[in-house]
């Protein structure tokens, strides 16, 4: 048998490029050039990596309270922030209607969710109040198969936000945008318990090619540079999706194959 060093340099240079492969782990679909052979063969290995351990599924959403029927966003934005001071998850959304509605808590029974309402109307911090049942939210009505009409569902709520100054009230408000609390609120709004922080979504699903992305999947990006995830948008189809930018800018849709997000992309992530 031959010495190492003396084999053909085609057995050193793939042994070269076994040794500065990352794992699969550390692998991220979308992030070579095209153009780059090596690239391509890079990201095809990775389609033959066993598959990671599957994260384990949503939380199915429990009875909420709804309350609210705000014509003004910036009204609906400071409720919300009201309850989040006294400690209460609530989020914002734009109902079919047109107004902005607010939904808060997550209760096992109905007993639990009616009681939270009334102790806040006694407080007077709301008036009429909904109590949201678990067998309204898609997840509910597509139990027995198709996955599509839940994907279907997930995408027409978020376009339900395109055009909205999206403002999340319960981080940052110098940055006025939290595109994490876009797709936490889409996912709630249809009966799954979608973590808050982008990286904690990430986390959450599993990982999906990005050529094999669904709708109602998720999309991350390193926007700041390196390899921390700092932004996500819901894939909707056709190399697009829905995101929420940054301050002065409204939701919108936006291209994978757009330069910024092609160099920056991540992984895609389902949570179905």
């Amino acid at each position: 048998m031959r010495p190492f060093f003396s084999q053909p340099p085609i057995i050193l240079w793939l042994c070269l490029l076994a040794l500065l492969l990352p794992g699969c782990a550390s692998r991220r679909p979308g992030t070579q050039s095209p153009a780059d052979p090596i690239g391509r063969w890079l990201e095809s290995s990775q389609q033959s990596c066993p598959p990671e351990k599957p994260a384990p599924p949503l939380e199915r959403m429990g009875y909420s309270i709804q309350v609210g029927a705000f014509s003004l966003l910036d009204n609906a934005v400071r409720f919300e922030r009201l309850l989040d001071q006294r400690g209460i998850d609530a989020f914002y959304f734009r109902h079919e209607s047109g107004l902005f509605k607010v939904r808060f808590g997550n209760h096992g029974d109905y007993q639990s969710a009616r009681r939270q309402a009334e102790q806040l109307a006694a407080q007077g911090l709301i008036d009429n109040f909904f109590i949201v049942i678990p067998e309204s939210y898609s997840v509910a009505r597509t139990d027995r198969g198709d996955q599509q009409e839940l994907r279907d569902e997930l995408v027409k709520t978020a376009r339900h936000f395109i055009g909205v100054p999206y403002r999340w009230g319960g981080t940052d408000q110098a940055k006025g945008f939290d595109c994490s609390g876009l797709t936490m609120v889409c996912y709630r709004l249809n009966g799954l318990n979608l973590p808050r922080v982008s990286r904690n979504q990430f986390q959450a699903g599993r990982w999906i090619p990005k050529d094999q992305l669904s709708k109602g999947d998720l999309v991350f990006f390193a926007t700041n540079g390196g390899r921390k995830v700092s932004h996500v948008g819901m894939y909707i189809g056709n190399g697009r999706f829905i995101h929420a930018p940054r301050t002065g800018k409204t939701v919108r849709i936006a291209k994978l194959s757009t330069p910024f997000f092609a160099r920056t992309y991540m992984a895609g992530r389902s949570y179905l």
